[in-house]
């Protein structure tokens, strides 16, 4: 008998997952790697890990949040996204909601009927240079 070691590894970001057209999902949906929906979610999208990423094809619907680091979305959406990192939004896009983006790409035909909302990436602060007192000798 030939001993075969099994190619068994830990899922990792590089995953996919997918939801078929023609799917309907009622509830919140958790999910790390990478989340491909082409059917329809009625619920929260929810990124569980930092390099999470989703994307809603043309005939993709969600009905409730999008909470992820990174975004593309070409189908209908009635509710908020919050994308932490990256928002893109594809010509068939048709957000109803409040969007909320750090680094956005709207390409021509997309349509969000909401708020838009930039979050800056928190800046480096430097401490302030000290001052001197006069009459304080300035170190050579």
């Amino acid at each position: 008998m030939l001993n075969r070691k099994r190619n068994e590894r830990a899922p990792s970001s590089a995953d996919t997952s997918l939801i078929a057209r023609g799917t309907t999902i009622h509830g919140d949906v958790r999910f790390s790697g990478t989340l491909h929906l082409d059917g329809r979610i009625e619920g929260s999208v929810l990124a569980e890990e930092e390099g999470a990423v989703f994307t809603l094809s043309e005939n993709g619907i969600v009905q409730g949040e999008i909470r992820v680091p990174h975004a593309i979305i070409n189908g209908r959406v009635q509710g908020d996204i919050h994308a932490a990192d990256r928002l893109e939004l594809a010509p068939e896009a048709r957000i109803t909601g409040d969007v909320h983006y750090r680094t956005l790409e709207m390409a021509a035909g997309a349509q969000v009927n909401g708020r838009m909302s930039h979050h800056a990436a928190d800046a480096l602060r430097e401490l302030p240079a000290p001052t001197l007192d006069i009459g304080e000798a300035v170190p050579a």
